[in-house]
This record gives structure tokens, C-alpha cells and sequence, in this order.
């Protein structure tokens, strides 16, 4: 799968405002910004972007997945340690 067609995917799926995929060819890396994720513990985020994918995940076009959620708010305090390079 391409990066742009999961963050696309991911977009769509849970009304993001931001998601930034990155890859270095197994493993993918999702950072995934949305009000969605507000008042939800961390178990809960990494299931709401887990969702969308696993149809992806069990066929086995996705096979290691790495996800960091953030809400807007926070995305605005964590930006600059965690936006790929």
C-alpha cells in the first residue's frame, strides 16, 4: 500500500485533520491528529485507527503498524518531536 492512500483512507474514516504516514518498506508509521481522539484513552485511539485498516492488516498488504494519536491541542505541543522526517 501507498502512504497517500492510507492517510487518505484514515482521513475519510475518522475525520481527521491531520495524518502523517511514513514508511521504510514493511513497517509504516502512523501519526493520526483529530478531535475524534479527545476523552478517549490510549487503547481506544489505537482501536479507532486500527478500524479502518484491518481489512488491510489481515490481508496482509499492511503488515507492521506503528501509531501515535494526537488531538489537535496536543498535536500543536508535540508537533515538533514527532513529525517524520
Amino acid at each position: 500500500m501507498e502512504c497517500k492512500d492510507i492517510e487518505k483512507m484514515l482521513i475519510d474514516a475518522l475525520s481527521l485533520e491531520e495524518a502523517h504516514i511514513s514508511t521504510d518498506g514493511s513497517h509504516f508509521k502512523v501519526i493520526a491528529v483529530g478531535e475524534c481522539f479527545d476523552g478517549l484513552s490510549r487503547i481506544k485511539q489505537q482501536q479507532a485507527v486500527y478500524g479502518p485498516l484491518m481489512e488491510h492488516i489481515t490481508s496482509g498488504q499492511l503488515h507492521a503498524v506503528t501509531i501515535k494519536t494526537f488531538t489537535p491541542t496536543q498535536w500543536k505541543r508535540e508537533k515538533v518531536f514527532n513529525m517524520p522526517m
